[in-house]
């Protein structure tokens, strides 16, 4: 538990780090963009001050400088309008296919109602130089988004590579280790069944005996679960209702007479494409959990439902219940609030029902000091 909560500690820093940088290369843009319309609006001010100039020379006005700084203008939109709102002069404007004369003189508008002009001449025939963002100024404020964008998006690719090369390592781990346990406990068990046989021989009345082999026959089902981990076993049609009569005959003989096992089934058959020798293993799971979650005493109910395409099973018991901030986490490898526990049951269950038979698992409900309800959703067809 404290590993998981180390993990999401590291995420938490991992994700205001982000947003820090982020907000920090969008301050940074912004007074970038800033400096650069206060330095347009100085070259503006200064080619105004250049028409203004060449409005009033005469014949011994020198205009080269003058005309320099009017035809240096090659990048800011320009466009000067009279007192009356009509079009003087333009520059760096693309008109393309539209009406010039009204398309300018809306420009023009537009430019002023932003506040983007320069008053020339008297109060009585002034003339205002409207000018807008140069094309280089535009990019600029929008680049600091398209950065962020695609950092986003790369950031976003390289954690679900992450989360799936870390699903793809767990998987290996998985297999691995039930491989590993099948071929382990394989030995042994031919040895039990062998010593089983030898044993009803001669000894044919011990009442005992039919028990040793009973468990005997449960190792060598639950060594064969564990041999099928990390295959695709084909599914094949399966009877939900035997299923759950197993499982819950199962652990009435496995715990307490205090404990209280209720199967509500329909009465009609329900028939669903599994691995039934699988799906059993995840409702004994969910079963174990629920009688450590009532401390040995309480109520376990399960319920089944055909919904048409699908099949409904419910895992209910009266145990303590599971904190909300820990429901999230109730499926991931590792976690347990048990004293004792890998924290490896449910984790299997997830990977039974959603990877071999597309189904899905999740916690229905929960409330502590009332007790907890496990969903199950499996399609009737396994596609």
């Amino acid at each position: 538990m404290q590993w998981t909560d180390r993990i999401r500690q590291v995420k938490i820093i991992l994700v205001v780090t982000a947003i820090v940088i982020a907000v920090a290369s969008l301050v940074v843009s912004h007074l970038l963009v800033k400096d650069l319309e206060r330095e347009e609006r100085n070259k503006m001010e200064v080619w105004a001050q250049a028409m203004q100039t060449l409005q009033e020379a005469d014949e011994t006005t020198d205009l080269s400088l003058v005309l320099s700084v009017i035809q240096g203008n090659k990048t800011i939109p320009v466009i000067v309008l009279n007192s009356d709102g009509e079009v003087m002069d333009c520059r760096n404007v693309e008109i393309g296919d539209k009406d010039s004369t009204s398309y300018v003189a809306d420009y023009g508008h537009r430019m002023y109602k932003a506040g983007h002009y320069i008053q020339i001449g008297d109060s009585v025939d002034c003339q205002l130089v409207c000018y807008d963002e140069s094309t280089l100024l535009k990019r600029l404020s929008q680049y600091p988004y398209w950065q962020l964008g695609i950092v986003m998006i790369f950031v976003v690719v390289a954690i679900i590579a992450l989360l799936a090369s870390k699903r793809a390592e767990q998987n290996k781990v998985w297999v691995g280790l039930s491989k590993e346990t099948a071929h382990q406990l394989g030995t042994p068990i031919s040895s039990m069944m062998a010593w089983v046989e030898i044993l009803k021989e001669n000894y044919p009345d011990d009442e005992l005996i039919p028990e040793m082999d009973k468990d005997v026959k449960r190792l060598e089902l639950i060594a064969e679960r564990f041999s099928k981990i990390g295959s695709l076993p084909e599914p094949v049609d399966a009877s939900m209702n035997d299923v759950l009569a197993r499982v819950t005959d199962y652990m009435d003989r496995r715990t307490s007479k205090k404990v209280e096992i209720v199967r509500e089934l329909p009465e009609r058959e329900v028939v669903v494409k599994m691995n039934a020798s699988l799906f059993e293993w995840v409702i004994e799971n969910l079963c174990k959990n629920a009688v450590d979650a009532m401390e040995g005493r309480g109520k376990i109910v399960l319920s089944l439902y055909d919904e048409g395409q699908k099949v409904v099973v419910e895992v209910t018991d009266n145990g303590k219940g599971i904190r909300k901030k820990d429901i999230k986490n109730v499926f991931t490898p590792g976690f347990t609030t048990k004293k004792r526990g890998w924290g490896l049951g449910l984790s299997l269950a997830k990977r039974i029902v959603e990877e071999y038979h597309k189904g899905r698992i999740y916690v229905k409900s929960s409330e502590l000091g009332v007790g907890t309800t496990f969903r199950i959703e499996m399609p009737k067809q396994v596609r």
